[in-house]
């Protein structure tokens, strides 16, 4: 789930740093979300993440048609979901229903084959509700900033963000308000396609193997392990298309 909120520089992203035990992206910062549950869409999943993990709570009344702003029991109904209530009885006792038609998908990506732990992974942009503050649970994720996009990436080092990040701040930074980056995102959803990294050995000279995306001219030839070719080329597969760690960080830059 990216998060987003105005400010006066434009918008600024939510990031929550994960737990430095955690079996994946341990220590990093990273967007609230994770695994989908039994009858869940990934819209629902998204908003129910968001709702354990950084407390904010995309609901309306049953029935009804506006979003909720603040629910005065909302903090209870959350440590009712961490303590291991199912999220969708939870709220259905409190007489509320997911509101997730305020989520635009992004971006999906998928770990590339070389992870023994992989996910596919789902990315939507959404605005912080009005009167919700987010927080962070203190349990998978120990502490949260908000950014901008051009910050983070010059944070990148310091926030150790993972490269779906780093290349979805780079996106972000294309844009100066948080109405643009919707506007974008409806966009992006009619030119959906997966995106898997694919490792590449270092050509002589270079210093390590780097992460090549499915729009690198060298993805389907150099590249080794499952892929996502490109079926066709959508407006958004533009830009850097290749990552290399180097000084304790993902360097997200062009094919030379």
């Amino acid at each position: 789930m990216i998060l987003l909120r105005e400010a006066p520089s434009g918008f600024e992203v939510f990031l929550l740093r994960r737990h430095r035990s955690a079996s994946f992206m341990a220590s990093a910062y990273v967007f609230p979300g994770g695994a989908t549950e039994e009858g869940e869409d990934a819209r629902t999943a998204a908003a129910r993440e968001l709702f354990e993990e950084a407390g904010v709570l995309l609901a309306r009344d049953s029935g009804a048609q506006n979003e909720t702003l603040q629910v005065r029991s909302q903090d209870s109904l959350r440590q009712k979901v961490l303590g291991g209530t199912p999220a969708a009885a939870v709220l259905e006792l409190a007489g509320l229903k997911w509101a997730t038609d305020g989520l635009v998908p992004w971006s999906h990506w998928i770990t590339p084959s070389v992870e023994t732990k992989r996910f596919s992974a789902r990315f939507f942009v959404g605005e912080l509700p009005a009167g919700q503050t987010p927080t962070f649970d203190a349990t998978e994720t120990v502490d949260q900033v908000w950014v901008t996009a051009s910050d983070a990436l010059t944070r990148a080092a310091e926030l150790a963000l993972p490269p779906p990040q780093v290349r979805t701040m780079w996106e972000l930074a294309q844009y100066h308000s948080l109405q643009e980056v919707l506007a974008a995102a409806k966009k992006r959803a009619e030119e959906p396609h997966p995106i898997m990294p694919r490792l590449a050995p270092p050509l002589e000279g270079e210093t390590g193997p780097s992460l090549l995306l499915p729009w690198d001219l060298d993805y389907n030839d150099r590249g080794t392990g499952e892929a996502t070719p490109l079926a066709y080329k959508p407006s958004w597969a533009v830009g850097p298309s290749r990552f290399k760690f180097s000084d304790k960080e993902w360097k997200h830059f062009s094919a030379p």
